[in-house]
């Protein structure tokens, strides 16, 4: 046994009875943190999210611009 490991259980035996369950959820949730870092994530393609750009996006400072001159901002 680590020492680590040991000065873990040497902690949870001070943890009064009626506190238990918390450490209980408290390691379970780091388990599950653990568990899902050593899944393989699927890959999402984001570029299917992107939309194409528009005449007016390519051309937004123009855009702009000719607001500006028009009074319109």
């Amino acid at each position: 046994m680590t020492a680590t490991r040991r000065e873990a259980i040497e902690l949870l035996e001070r943890v009064p009875e009626d506190k238990l369950t918390y450490v209980v959820q408290i390691l379970s949730g780091i388990d599950g943190l653990i568990s899902i870092s050593d899944r393989r994530i699927k890959k999402i393609d984001l570029d299917q999210f992107v939309m194409p750009t528009t005449e007016r996006g390519r051309n937004a400072d123009e855009y702009i611009r000719e607001m500006r001159d028009n009074d319109r901002i």
